[in-house]
């Protein structure tokens, strides 16, 4: 069995433990170990399970060393088949409605029987958890909203989910013998950050081969439609997937049609049309000579554009902006040059800082900025201020161990309430940096959250506003705020705004991204790691800020080290004047 698919069973292993009321260290040490297996990797787990050598990795005993064998090796787990036969299986569904974990949903199955979605939906209409112990009216309203968020988002993936899935299919494709070129398209290709299908573009010679090749592929589950020119399936992960066969000569034209949102393609087609033109997937023609276009570049150059990248591809400007000769050069992965937003054992992280230091290092970057969570934040092991200086001190000492990195101090530092940060100015004058972030009272009333977050943001200490709409794709939405007003603010007091680039976020949204651009203000794109393997997130967000029309001059961490340093030690000054 593959590394996600053993992960995942223990997962849900740990769930059905708890859902089950079983002992939560128990349920704990199922989850702990999907998190090992995750980070051991493919190649590596199979090594260790047929050498007896699973057992020596730290978190995994023997118990576990058994079953993870058995689940290696024969595919099957006869414990989690039984555990997961002795639970209603539709108690998963009701685990997917946001702020509902398994102890919660235990309790509505024990004492009111509830199974389904329907069913809880239907109690709470009927305000049967009003009374119930642990809930109340207003987390009854809360899960009433949360079904239905849960309603709106159903057979949505995340963009780093189903771009993973998209490259795996992707790479069997160009398997087949007489395959000409093939590409990702549609919304994966564009880096939505919202998945709901997988689409891909393929040329050959062969193409009724290439369908039934494609149809009988291992991670398809169901074949929807099969033809010649296209052919639609189910993958076992849940997603659909498209493939369309074209001859090698309609490739371009193709690629371009199915990768386009249809408002982009539409435009496009008005201006062909305008220009004596038409375009379909097959080609560009003039009346009915086909226009004769090998690439991309030149299909664009023939409209007499400039090549417009895929991520732009949404009809908000682009097609202008290549007229114009004004679309933005923008931001790539090689550009970023360091990360923030990195986590520690020190709060809830799980490598130790000096891990964390190499393995930015090793990944070939000039600086890190270390911000653990802050006191408030009890529940992530947040840092008192005695265990900052503590910190700050291991990162003194790291400084001389590691010359050839910039390891900068900082926190994130939650905002409460009132806009306040959760420490006095005395110790936060002591930091490289701060990052100011919104973890609890996320409901507030628009006014209230957007003062709150304006007087945050109006610290002479904050570095960097994090994650600044607090929405979680597929979970939550954003806080409710006039956004526009805190980029204001933040312009004002020369406040960097986070492109947090967990997969879970993606927060700043891309649509706003081209107005933060305009207006002069600074992102950075940090992956909000809390382990080593967390670093790679950061590729997501600049997809998304290319999505959004960034540059590199737009992005603070693609600043060289030397920059990044006199920037941090001439705010931490004027912070100090203000005060």
């Amino acid at each position: 069995m593959e590394m996600h698919g053993v992960a995942k069973i223990l997962e849900d292993i740990g769930v059905l433990l708890e859902l089950k009321g079983e002992n939560p260290f128990k349920s704990r040490a199922y989850y702990s170990a999907a998190r090992i297996i995750e980070m051991i990797g493919e190649d590596e787990l199979e090594k260790l399970v047929r050498e007896d050598k699973l057992k020596e990795v730290k978190g995994i005993g023997a118990a576990l060393d058994e079953k993870l064998k058995e689940l290696v090796l024969t595919g099957r787990l006869p414990y989690y088949e039984e555990l997961k036969a002795s639970v209603p299986e539709s108690l998963f569904e009701i685990l997917k409605v946001p702020g509902l974990g398994p102890r919660k949903v235990s309790a509505l199955y024990e004492t009111l029987e509830i199974t389904t979605l329907a069913e809880l939906e239907y109690a709470c209409r009927e305000n049967r958890l009003v009374n119930l112990k642990g809930f109340g009216l207003k987390t009854q309203q809360n899960i009433l909203e949360g079904i239905e968020f849960l309603r709106r988002h159903q057979g949505r993936y995340f963009y780093s989910e189903a771009r993973r899935i998209a490259l795996d299919l992707l790479e069997k494709l160009m398997e087949f013998t007489a395959i000409g070129e093939a590409s990702l398209a549609g919304s994966i290709r564009r880096c939505r950050e919202i998945v709901k299908d997988i689409d891909l573009v393929a040329s050959t010679a062969e193409p009724d081969q290439l369908t039934h090749y494609f149809a009988e592929l291992p991670s398809v589950t169901e074949v929807t439609a099969l033809g010649e020119t296209k052919v639609s399936v189910q993958l076992k992960e849940g997603i659909n997937a498209d493939l369309r066969v074209v001859e090698p000569n309609q490739y371009p034209y193709a690629l371009h049609h199915f990768t386009g949102s249809r408002e982009h393609n539409t435009a496009l087609r008005s201006r062909a049309k305008s220009m004596g033109m038409k375009i379909n997937e097959y080609g560009l023609f003039r009346e009915d000579e086909l226009i004769e276009c090998h690439t991309e570049n030149e299909f664009f150059a023939a409209l007499g554009l400039a090549f417009i990248e895929p991520e732009l591809r949404e009809n908000s400007g682009e097609i202008e902006a290549a007229e114009a000769g004004t679309l933005p050069l923008l931001v790539k992965e090689a550009d970023i040059r360091g990360i923030f937003h990195v986590h520690t054992t020190y709060s809830d992280g799980a490598d130790s800082l000096d891990d964390i230091v190499r393995g930015c290092r090793d990944a070939g970057f000039e600086y890190i900025g270390i911000s653990d969570h802050s006191q408030s934040a009890f529940y992530a092991g947040g840092l008192q201020a005695d265990d900052l200086k503590r910190q700050r001190e291991e990162i003194l000492s790291l400084c001389e161990k590691y010359p050839e990195i910039a390891i900068y101090c900082g926190v994130e530092s939650d905002i409460k309430t009132d806009g306040s940060l959760d420490y006095p100015d005395q110790v936060l004058e002591e930091l490289d940096f701060v990052i100011a972030s919104v973890h609890s009272g996320l409901k507030m009333e628009r006014r209230k959250m957007t003062e709150r977050v304006i007087r945050a943001v109006s610290n002479p200490y904050v570095t960097i506003l994090g994650h600044p709409t607090n929405r979680l794709l597929l979970g939550r939405d954003s806080s409710p705020l006039d956004i526009e007003q805190v980029f204001e603010a933040a312009l004002e007091h020369n406040v960097i705004l986070e492109l947090n680039a967990n997969p879970a976020r993606l927060d700043l949204d891309w649509r706003y991204l081209k107005k933060v651009r305009n207006m002069g203000l600074l992102v950075s794109i940090n992956p909000d790691a809390h382990q080593v393997e967390g670093f790679g997130d950061t590729a997501f967000g600049v997809a998304i800020a290319r999505k959004g029309w960034l540059e590199a001059k737009d992005v603070f961490n693609s600043r060289s080290r030397e920059d990044v340093d006199a920037y941090l030690k001439k705010r931490k000054a004027k912070a100090g004047r203000a005060r």
